[in-house]
């Protein structure tokens, strides 16, 4: 794990956190190599290390499948959860403090998830998920309990035109009494995108105002594509 703690050093998170400010959202390209993306990505078959299952389709999330990691989490996945967090936390409590919500995000993932457990979130939350032919996922939010971190991850393990086509990564903002917007991004195998979970502060005149963010994945045309999420928090069930 020590390549990818350097990985993670050699970031320039200062940067990150302020595209992230002004957008809700900051792509890291090719922060993962093709052969950490196929470790990650042969995980998917592997026995024993799941808690839960998901068929999209049944619940009317979409159509594809992903599984909940459950603990001890693989290595790769633990050391993202753990490094990245710390660096995400000071923009976390900023955005608190500019919306007046009365929380404050402790400085470590140790620290976020007692707090989760205090609130009986104990199931962990990163997950793999693959699409096919016809696969989406429906626009959504990751909440899972009372407690959740504003931000969350997503890794690309495929690369688009060559795994597959289609597949955009959609982002919607619900704007105060304005319709919703929506970016559509298409990250490349190997890019790390950092988004809001729930909201984000938007600067309006007379301050800063709540803007709901959603997230989803359009229709695949061909091929299969693999992610996997990165969600700080703990969940209920």
């Amino acid at each position: 794990m020590e390549n990818l703690r350097a990985q993670l050093v050699n970031i320039d998170w200062q940067a990150t956190t302020s595209r992230i400010h002004q957008k809700g959202y900051a792509t890291i390209s090719r922060m993962l190599s093709d052969i950490q993306c196929e470790e990650l990505r042969q995980l998917y078959d592997k026995q024993g290390i799941y808690r839960k299952t998901v068929a999209m389709e049944r619940y009317r999330f979409g159509l594809g499948e992903y599984k909940y990691f459950d603990y001890p989490l693989p290595p790769l996945v633990q050391t993202l959860r753990e490094e990245v967090y710390p660096r995400l936390v000071p923009l976390a409590n900023q955005w608190m403090k500019k919306l007046n919500i009365n929380r404050v995000y402790p400085g470590t993932l140790q620290a976020l998830q007692e707090a989760c457990h205090q609130k009986n979130q104990l199931k962990p939350t990163p997950l793999i998920l693959k699409y096919g032919e016809g696969g989406y996922n429906t626009l959504h939010q990751d909440l899972y309990g009372e407690i959740y971190f504003p931000f969350q991850l997503v890794l690309f393990l495929s690369e688009p035109e060559d795994d597959y086509t289609g597949g955009e990564f959609v982002l919607t903002q619900q704007n105060y009494m304005a319709q919703s917007q929506a970016k559509v991004l298409r990250p490349q195998k190997g890019d790390v995108l950092i988004f809001t979970t729930n909201f984000r502060p938007h600067k309006g005149n007379r301050g800063y105002y709540k803007v709901t963010v959603k997230h989803g994945v359009s229709e695949i045309h061909q091929g299969e594509r693999y992610t996997l999420g990165i969600i700080f928090h703990d969940a209920l069930s």
